[in-house]
């Protein structure tokens, strides 16, 4: 028996899909997704509260450069000295703000390259997290306050903290774009560190100890600069204008050439300490022997160089257990040295 007509299915029609009324409904998410006019990455779009943000563009974890103002008064012994731990203790502490300062300047002046760059665009102010006139502002109080510190110990203080700002301030608006250049100002941004702790306590300074502090911060610098061209490739330059005028050779040769100098000239120092103690001979093998920890610390962080792992020294040595190993035997080594002459 046959259907009527009416009743038959028309199976050779396609069938009619109903809409899930639901899926047009928004929830929770889309009514509370954040704004998002800069195009910013989903990962950058958390904002903190700006007092965070702030403490996080002050770059507190950079502060361990710093640590560099207490190198004079460790070489002469003077360190345990309570007037000279506490002129230490200011120079450290206006070197925080005195850099700081500088961090705000350089990421208001880079903050539309270090938002192409993979791990810059973290950083608070190319994130969107600080206006750039709060960070303006966060940068000139940092200023003072770092000027305002360094008074508390001596003019001089003031004097080397006030060049360390203003050198930086140029390196910023001008000379990071001018190849070599751009080397030397960072490079000396280490290298007024250690002068301030030995200015800070009226302490004299070695020409050997200078000279070594001031290649040991041109080969650190150099190999941030090639492990960013390893590291980025062809997009370097879009990130930092003067890696345009570099090549990876180029920069191979400046941290080979300052790592060898300022090994040579550590040993030169070492070896100047040690004669200069006559009547305590127990110093001397101390000295000479902290050559050897000297030298492997440069050979295990030109690993990291060599393979552009080097864009943060900072992390680098704090990370890299066999490098902070070493660095402690150097220590012990050296100061165990340079305190048996200052107990004669």
């Amino acid at each position: 028996m046959s259907l009527p007509s009416t009743f038959r299915p028309a199976s050779s029609e396609p069938a009619v899909e109903i809409p899930d009324e639901t899926a047009k409904v928004p929830g929770p998410r889309a009514e509370t997704e954040p704004e998002n006019p800069a195009g910013f990455p989903p990962d950058l779009r958390k904002r903190p509260a700006l007092p965070i943000a702030l403490v996080l563009g002050a770059r507190p974890r950079q502060w361990v450069k710093n640590v560099l103002v207490l190198a004079a008064p460790l070489s002469a012994a003077k360190l345990g000295h309570a007037d000279v731990l506490r002129t230490s203790a200011i120079a450290f502490v206006a070197f925080c703000f005195a850099a700081s300062c500088i961090y705000y300047v350089n990421d208001v002046m880079d903050v539309e390259s270090d938002r192409r760059h993979p791990k810059k665009r973290f950083r608070p102010i190319a994130a969107g997290w600080i206006p750039i006139p709060v960070a303006l502002v966060a940068g000139v109080v940092s200023g003072l306050l770092g000027l305002g510190v360094a008074a508390l110990a001596n003019w001089t203080t003031v004097f080397v903290v006030a060049v360390y700002m203003a050198l930086h301030i140029v390196y910023s608006l001008w000379f990071k774009h001018v190849p070599v250049l751009d080397l030397a100002m960072v490079a000396s941004g280490f290298l007024l560190r250690a002068i301030v702790g030995g200015v800070a306590a009226n302490l004299e300074l070695s020409q050997w100890f200078l000279l070594t502090t001031g290649f040991g911060s041109l080969f650190m610098v150099a190999g941030k600069r090639y492990s960013e061209m390893v590291l980025m490739g062809e997009e370097a330059a879009a990130s930092r204008k003067s890696l345009k005028e570099y090549s990876q050779t180029y920069l191979r040769f400046v941290w080979q050439a300052a790592a060898t100098v300022a090994m040579i000239t550590y040993s030169m120092w070492a070896f100047q300490l040690a004669s200069s103690a006559p009547h305590h001979k127990s110093a001397k093998p101390w000295l000479e022997i902290s050559v050897i920890p000297w030298v492997f610390i440069f050979l295990r962080y030109s690993m990291f160089v060599d393979s552009g792992k080097a864009g943060e020294p900072e992390d680098v040595v704090l990370k890299d257990r066999v490098i902070m190993a070493i660095s402690v035997v150097w220590l012990v080594v050296f100061a165990t040295g340079v305190l048996l002459i200052g107990s004669h």
